[in-house]
């Protein structure tokens, strides 16, 4: 699975993987949906931090098409009240 973190570039995740990050996508939405900026914000971060820790980044050369796009680190709750709304970034 591909996964992009916008403005830092895109990543191999495996697949077995997507469990785990589905159920922070679903906190977020919760996070979002509460108001609750300290806790979106750690959802966020470890959001983006798992893909990081966990994936293999893509050579900028090669071009491949993202399963997954998040958004960059600096997300504000404000502006993620239109990325995290019903189901969130990851279908399931």
């Amino acid at each position: 699975m591909i996964v992009r973190i916008l403005t830092e570039g895109q990543y191999r995740v495996e697949s077995s993987l997507y469990d785990q990050l589905n159920a922070l996508d679903n906190a977020i939405v919760e996070a979002v949906a509460a108001g609750d900026e300290a806790r979106f914000q750690s959802l966020l971060t470890e959001l983006l931090d798992t893909v990081r820790r966990h994936g293999i980044p893509v050579s900028p050369d090669e071009f491949v098409e993202s399963d997954v796009i998040l958004p960059p680190p600096d997300t504000t709750l404000e502006e993620a009240r239109d990325l995290f709304a019903g189901n969130g970034l990851l279908p399931g």
